[in-house]
């Protein structure tokens, strides 16, 4: 009999955090995707990390490569609990051209490959292979679990979807005991599932292997020059086609209070990132950032708590449906349905209405601000309004289709310019 028990502290998790997320315009100038700020007080790549140690996983990597700075300097502040006399840790990986003067990394496996010998050190059985830049809890361990009893070379994560909704993703049709038949990159026409032929399994780009397997599977795509070196353009399909590929589902392993639904969201886009952010303030979010069983680990800045302050007409300190980080003084504003993150101070008679504030922002008095995200650090002027008029904004701010404005401190510069 196989023994399955604590499978986690036999595995190790490799985050892939190097992509920019271009569709998020300019909110990563400065900054990778999976450091963008999420939730008031996280960043996005904590969703990941986070559920890695919840699960039992102490023994981490962390690949970087496009403007790494900053999610670099948040794992060395935020993740340096781990003790390496524990067999615990969480290596960052930039790209560094170990294996050519001239390679950077060429694709999601090539990533693995180029750090081949430090996951040799580890010592370990079985890698789980995650992005970096999504928002959801589960726990891994129960898909090691699934990987281990059905014999299979890789198990991929993936979400139950709309078949509609499928056309998107990478969609798997599987067998009755979830083996993966075929893999289908963006289908027209997405294959149901066996229980249900109105839902589609879409890929997470979550994947289990033994790393034995694994490692001899990389040498062979590095050697392929028609390889893009990529798990879900390449690997995968090599696996579906020649080996054991199964499905594991995340509804079995989603971490959730009972009845709730599974929750997981890819925050790539302005609007989806504004969705997800204004989503925490509901009566009863979808996502529990308040559970402490199952906790999302970060860098907690030291900050005083939040202050409200001014008891008039039209200027009055008050957060109504709302989340005010640590830091914040909200000085005779009205802040409805918004997101402040850590150290936002906010002037009198100013208006916040369903916006997302990252840290240290500065509001100027009369100033009103509707469905926004503003930037960290900016400052915004005295009596500007945005979030009213769309074709206004859209001279001097990024308006994206669902109307959601973003503001930094670029276009601030240009709009006092134009003043």
């Amino acid at each position: 009999m196989v023994d399955t028990t604590r499978l986690s502290q036999r595995s190790m998790a490799f985050v892939l955090a190097g992509g920019r997320g271009s569709r998020l315009k300019e909110l990563t100038n400065r900054r990778v995707k999976p450091a963008v700020f999420f939730g008031g007080k996280t960043r996005i790549v904590d969703f990941a990390l986070s559920n890695a140690v919840n699960s039992g996983i102490r023994r981490m990597a962390l690949a970087t490569q496009y403007k790494a700075h900053s999610l670099i300097r948040h794992c060395q502040r935020g993740w340096s609990f781990f003790r390496a006399e524990r067999n615990e840790f969480l290596d960052i990986l930039p790209a560094s051209q170990r294996v050519s003067e001239e390679m950077w990394y060429r694709g999601t496996a090539d990533a693995v490959t180029q750090n081949i010998d430090i996951v040799d050190s580890y010592d370990i059985e079985y890698i789980v292979i995650l992005a970096g830049d999504h928002i959801y809890k589960m726990d891994y361990e129960v898909m090691l679990r699934q990987h281990v009893e059905q014999g299979a070379d890789v198990t991929v994560g993936c979400l139950t979807v709309p078949r509609e909704e499928a056309s998107a993703f990478g969609v798997m049709a599987v067998d009755e005991t979830s083996r993966i038949t075929s893999f289908l990159e963006k289908p027209a026409d997405p294959p149901g599932t066996p229980e249900d032929a109105t839902k589609a399994l879409a890929s997470m780009g979550i994947y289990v292997f033994s790393w034995k397997f694994l490692r001899e599977l990389l040498i062979k795509d590095a050697e392929d020059p028609n390889s893009s070196h990529d798990f879900g353009h390449d690997l995968i399909p090599e696996i579906v086609k020649n080996g054991k590929a199964v499905a594991h589902r995340f509804d079995d392993s989603c971490v959730r209070a009972d009845g709730a639904p599974s929750y997981w969201r890819d925050v790539g886009t302005l609007d989806a990132f504004w969705e997800a952010n204004i989503d925490l303030t509901d009566f009863t979010p979808e996502l529990d950032l308040w559970d402490q069983q199952w906790p999302i680990w970060t860098y907690s800045e030291s900050a005083p708590p939040a202050k409200f302050i001014h008891d008039e007409k039209d200027r009055r300190g008050v957060a109504i449906s709302s989340m005010v980080s640590g830091g914040c003084i909200i000085s005779g504003t009205e802040v409805r349905n918004s997101l402040l993150f850590t150290q936002v101070h906010t002037n009198s008679y100013a208006v916040l209405d369903h916006s997302v504030v990252l840290p240290n922002v500065v509001i100027n008095r009369s100033a009103r601000l509707r469905k926004c995200v503003i930037d960290r650090g900016v400052e915004i002027p005295t009596g500007l309004v945005v979030g009213e008029d769309p074709v206004e904004d859209a001279k001097f701010f990024r308006v994206s289709e669902k109307g959601t404005t973003l503001i930094t401190k670029e276009m601030i510069d240009a709009w006092q310019a134009a003043q």
